[in-house]
């Protein structure tokens, strides 16, 4: 069974393999890998029926193709749930996501760099592009006129490199004073404004939703083609997973405030995000899977070395079609299979929603399926299953214990 999750994630063997007997160890607890690649199977064959399917009969392109074709008709069934259409453009449709999901039901408060903080920046480094894109020669002007998001947004879309290297130098000076708690914000770059602009990024990224974790704030940017299948789907789900990802590096920056290194850690985390968290069974931990830990256990327990920095509410945390099912129930059938997927020609087929709504809405051929968001779901719900085992979650928290007592050794 282990072959299974070693070939899924494409994982370095025999170096997974001894990794998982690490694991186990260390956590007292025998075939955790065996109960997750067991439960792997019977979710997709699960899932592969309610598609109308013979899991025994059934070949990779025909259930890749069942897949889309679910996409395409909850799609159509979440844009209308949005008050809008499958059919319409991007333009009319972006407004209606932001709206649906600014008026949902979910955790929007962040700890995040104070606008003030962020102005000064820019007053420290005008960005001359931005500002004769847009027809200003004072910076302050420009401030004063212009939404502050948006300018700080296009940034990395109008700046050569050069010049964003001198304005990364500002984070160097970052302190915990420069930060406060406020509610994340999406903004809608204006089309006429941006659309040049952000064309470069969008095709690249091959979607139009970014995101500034620094500030709180998850830009949607203006798509120039009329139209853009799997709109709904694809944008309304990457919300609510910036939503998340900006709720997850509030946290960790919360926790390191304390440090004195806090601006060092903060630039490092901005820069590379790198995998320098508690070590489990010789396997760095990254914060990503303590706060999914932690975050799903709710109220029932709290470590005391959180606080008073980071509270339970800050550590709550839902999947991204969680959110999506409180406005079109239909979606439920993509539930529990993030971590999910089959091997067939050599490559992963993943039942994970945020992939197969990527790839019907990039129109993306089967030999060349989307995989990122199932690879990262897999490997996480591996960490959880072990640090869910009392002996790993105690050695978890004695070492962010020890970095909270001595910080300058992280």
């Amino acid at each position: 069974m282990a072959k299974l999750l070693s070939e899924l994630l494409n994982a370095k063997e025999p170096l997974f393999r001894l990794s998982l007997q690490q694991l186990e160890k260390a956590s007292g607890q025998d075939s955790v890998d065996v109960r997750l690649a067991s439960e792997i199977l019977q979710k997709a064959h699960r899932a592969i029926e309610k598609l109308g399917l013979d899991p025994k009969d059934s070949t990779g392109p025909e259930i890749y193709q069942a897949l889309i074709n679910q996409i395409k008709t909850h799609d159509a069934t979440l844009a209308e749930q949005m008050g809008g259409s499958a059919d319409e453009s991007p333009t009319t449709l972006i407004p209606k996501i932001k709206a649906t999901v600014d008026h949902a039901d979910s955790q929007r408060q962040a700890w995040v760099l104070k606008k003030s903080v962020a102005k000064r920046f820019l007053k420290a480094t005008p960005p001359k592009a931005i500002m004769k894109h847009l027809g200003y020669r004072s910076v302050d002007s420009m401030l004063k006129q212009e939404n502050l998001y948006e300018i700080f947004g296009a940034l990395r879309f109008a700046e050569d490199a050069k010049w964003l290297t001198r304005f990364n130098k500002n984070y160097d000076t970052i302190k915990a004073s420069d930060f406060e708690s406020r509610p994340i914000e999406i903004v809608v770059m204006p089309h006429e404004r941006w659309a040049d602009i952000c064309e470069e990024f969008v095709h690249k990224k091959k979607h139009n939703i970014t995101h500034l974790k620094e500030m709180g704030v998850i830009l949607m940017l203006p798509v120039k083609i009329k139209h853009l299948p799997g709109m709904a789907m694809w944008s309304g789900s990457l919300l609510f997973h910036y939503i998340n990802e900006i709720r997850l590096y509030s946290a960790f920056f919360k926790l390191k405030q304390v440090s004195p290194h806090f601006g060092d850690i903060f630039v490092e985390t901005l820069n590379a995000d790198p995998d320098l968290g508690p070590i489990m069974a010789g396997q760095h931990i990254h914060w990503r899977v303590i706060q999914r830990y932690f975050g799903k256990l709710e109220n029932e327990y709290h470590p005391e070395i959180f606080e008073p920095h980071v509270q339970p509410e800050d550590l709550h945390w839902r999947r991204a079609e969680a959110e999506l099912y409180k406005i079109a129930p239909e979606l439920k059938f993509w539930q529990d299979l993030d971590y999910v997927g089959l091997m067939f020609d050599e490559r992963p087929l993943t039942f994970n929603m945020m992939d197969i709504a990527a790839s019907y809405t990039n129109q993306t051929p089967y030999e060349e399926r989307e995989i990122y968001h199932f690879r990262e779901a897999l490997w996480n719900e591996i960490f959880m299953r072990y640090m869910g085992q009392k002996t790993l979650e105690e050695q978890i928290l004695k070492q962010l214990d020890n970095e909270m007592v001595a910080p300058e050794k992280l």
